[in-house]
């Protein structure tokens, strides 16, 4: 009896193998696929995987670009996709191998993504109706082995079952409505590609709302009255009892009251002590959001480090709604291991010192997973990313078991002249879990002297601030993840997915995320004429029906038809009025193509600098052409915005341009040349360059700025920023033509022509 077991990935399937052989296993290469054969207590088992989902849903018969389409099937990736060729290999190997087992294990991640890719494999793959099921959070050894040897005797059919319909689900709405919005523009005589989805267009709508709410907010004056005071020469801040006041002529009576006055009372001091609660483990949400706020790592890239963590064997399964940890996973085991860490040690050993571990579990839970932790063991190489998102998690784990920390609230109330002030200040008596939790614990530390009652202090002045009311705050990547898990929107492993696509269709910008006029316009349509795409109880009525597909309450063949019987009335009136509908997205597109376009007014005339593309290339040129002829050279690759600031000295725009880590703040500069000579300036030119002791470092000037660059180039590219005035000869930039990848060039031969006799 031989037992084919599949796994999600390569890496998995390798761990897998590992854990359960008896001896070393012995890996064998099928095409770009392999496969591993050994012995489990002499059973022999040969392990293989998948490469995520090796099949997709498709269109049963192409009908051209129609709308509405619900017959489709599952077909293999590769088909539809010549990117996903290499899928092609891992389909061959386990259809091939499955010809040789008797007995199918499915051991793919244990969520609903998981146990659909199972499930295809198995029934098209393997041709099997059923296969036993494995369930792990971890790849450690020990876990694996304990899997296998208590796997279920057939799939998780709830979880397969809710996986699938979710697939189907996404697959009506996405392809049906991003067809009907790109027909409708086409039907207006224009073609853009535009995407909607079941959960991308309440996403959209909740952010458009938020930036409706900030255009149409009206800032309303306040003011609070301040008092800066000394008590034994220690500075004192207090604010008046009523804090915000809207009505002026109440500001000038109480400082009317106060004038003059030299000294405060105190009239009481009270002083507060509370325990400040160790934080809940991580869930997948709760993850994303703190490596946003301590290292501004986007949702999307913590969950792809997590993932890798959890590859590596280092931490637990990612993908989680839970902030529970289950005694049975061994705190103590995995404690003893991460005190073999060096940077780990104290901490662990402190923790271990403890008579009982209880970590402070969370109310979420999840029926799959645990809370996400670290296994214990050492992680070999990290990259810099994954290390500080392996840091966060680890530190967290430890908080988690660690005492409440023990945090002082001390309030005093300060009489002037009858009329009340009050300074407070919030200080930490204990650490205790902030000590596991550094450097990630940010909290306010305000101590103030020691006052008693009837103690004097010193008033320096009273003044009154002016204040207006701001308007709500911008989502972030991180606020925003977490305002969908409130509205249940979308699910733990696909929001960042989510909010990655609106980024990428432009219908929403920057760090402090802002929705495009695109976006904004694309709302307003959907609104006017199919409201019911951006209703977010409708999507999250589906997430509770597929919950219960999962619970076995509830079937997917009804979940399934409620959608389509939706969809078919919406969309046949869409289509009634396609065009109309297209030329309102055509008007809103043009409109954020041109705002994206605008670099800042032009210095020569009353015309607009707009960025251009001609036969070299793009550039940045006036409006009024051919009447004002003023031209700016900008990089041709990058990102270019305009700041809203214009330099004071040459009256040009200043824009932001590049990304990532070359992005700078520039003033546009009319005709200058990439890489021009221009005059000495800098002790530091003509000296002999430091690598290759040949050429002399020459002062060049490109669009981002000056800097000295070797004559040799571009033999040699040696080159020192210059910063602020100041030549950085201590660190040069070296570069060597050799240090890019040479492309492999396959020589072709030559066929012999055939000569006619």
């Amino acid at each position: 009896m031989v037992e084919l077991i599949i796994t999600e990935k390569p890496s998995s399937a390798k761990k897998l193998a590992e854990a359960l052989a008896d001896t070393t296993p012995v890996k064998k290469k099928s095409k770009k696929s392999s496969y591993y054969e050994l012995t489990h207590n002499k059973h022999p088992i040969i392990v293989t995987s998948a490469v995520g989902h090796l099949y997709g849903l498709v269109e049963s018969e192409k009908k051209g670009w129609t709308y509405p389409v619900f017959d489709i099937k599952w077909e293999e990736s590769y088909k539809n996709s010549k990117n996903l060729d290499y899928v092609k290999d891992y389909v061959y190997t386990i259809k091939t191998l499955s010809k040789q087992a008797d007995e199918f294990t499915v051991a793919c991640d244990y969520d609903v993504e998981g146990e659909v890719i199972g499930l295809n494999v198995v029934r098209f793959a393997c041709k099997q109706k059923d296969a036993n099921r494995m369930k792990f959070s971890t790849l450690t050894k020990g876990d694996l082995i304990k899997s296998y040897e208590n796997k279920i005797k057939h799939l998780d059919w709830g979880q397969a079952f809710a996986g699938e319909t979710r697939h189907k689900l996404d697959w009506f709405y996405g392809i049906n409505l991003s067809r009907a919005l790109t027909a409708s523009v086409k039907a207006a005589g224009s073609f853009k590609v535009m995407s909607s989805g079941r959960v991308q267009g309440p996403a959209l709508k909740l952010l458009v709302d938020r930036e409706k709410e900030i255009q149409a907010f009206v800032p309303e004056p306040f003011w609070l009255i301040r008092l800066d005071g000394t008590y034994v020469k220690s500075p004192v801040e207090a604010w008046h009892q009523k804090d915000k006041i809207f009505d002026e002529k109440v500001v000038t009576e109480i400082l009317t009251k106060v004038q003059g006055a030299k000294e405060a009372t105190v009239t009481s001091v009270k002083r507060t002590q509370r325990n400040q609660a160790p934080p809940f483990p991580f869930d997948l949400t709760t993850l994303q959001s703190e490596a946003y706020n301590h290292f501004k790592i986007t949702p999307k890239e913590t969950l792809s480090h997590a993932q890798s963590l959890y590859l590596m064997g280092v931490t637990s399964y990612p993908r989680t709604s839970s902030q529970k940890l289950d005694p049975k996973l061994g705190f103590q085991k995995i404690l003893s291991q991460l005190s073999s860490q060096a940077e780990y040690k104290d901490l662990a050993d402190a923790l271990l010192k403890k008579k009982q571990l209880n970590p402070n579990n969370g109310k979420k839970t999840d029926p799959a997973h645990p809370a996400i932790y670290p296994t214990g063991l050492r992680p070999k190489e990290l990259k810099p990313r994954e290390d500080k998102v392996y840091d966060l998690i680890v530190k967290r784990f430890l908080a988690t078991f660690a005492d409440p920390a023990v945090r002082e609230t001390m309030e005093v109330s300060l009489d002037v002249n009858q009329e009340n002030f009050i300074t407070k200040g919030t200080r930490t008596l204990q650490e205790n879990w902030h000590v596991f939790y550094k450097p990630y614990v940010k909290l306010e530390e305000v101590s103030l002297p020691d006052m008693k009652e009837n103690d004097v202090v010193s008033i320096n002045k009273i003044e009154k601030m002016d204040k207006e009311t701001q308007p709500p705050k911008r989502f972030n990547q991180s606020s925003i993840i977490k305002e969908l898990e409130k509205r249940n929107l979308g699910t733990k492993a696909t929001r960042a997915d989510i909010l990655d696509r609106l980024f990428q269709r432009g219908y929403v910008e920057g760090v402090k995320i802002t929705v495009t006029q695109l976006g904004i316009e694309t709302i307003g349509v959907l609104e006017r004429y199919a409201p019911e795409i951006t209703d977010e109880k409708l999507t999250a009525d589906f997430e509770e029906d597929m919950d219960k597909i999962r619970q076995g309450k509830e079937k997917q063949e009804n979940v399934l038809e409620k959608a389509k019987k939706f969809l078919t009335k919406l969309l046949g009136d869409f289509k009634k009025k396609e065009k109309v509908i297209g030329e309102d997205i055509l008007k809103s597109l043009r409109e954020t193509i041109d705002a994206s376009n605008y670099m800042g007014p032009c210095p020569k005339c009353d015309g607009r600098l707009m960025v251009r593309r001609g036969k070299f290339g793009r550039f940045v040129g006036c409006d009024k052409y051919p009447d004002c002829k003023t031209i700016v050279n900008v990089p041709k690759t990058g990102i270019l915005k305009f700041t809203g600031k214009v330099d004071d000295e040459t009256g040009f725009p200043i824009i932001e341009a590049g990304t990532g880590r070359k992005k700078a703040t520039v003033t546009l500069a009319e005709n200058k040349k990439d890489d021009t000579p221009v005059e000495k300036k800098y002790p530091e030119q003509d000296m002999v360059c430091p690598t290759c002791k040949e050429g002399k470092m020459i002062l060049r000037k490109s669009f981002y700025g000056e800097f000295l660059g070797c004559s040799g180039y571009p033999k040699c590219q040696t080159m020192m920023k210059i910063v602020k005035g100041v030549v950085d000869v201590a660190n040069p930039i070296v570069k060597k033509p050799g240090d890019k990848k040479k492309k492999v060039v396959k020589k072709k031969v030559a066929k012999k022509k055939k000569v006619k006799k």
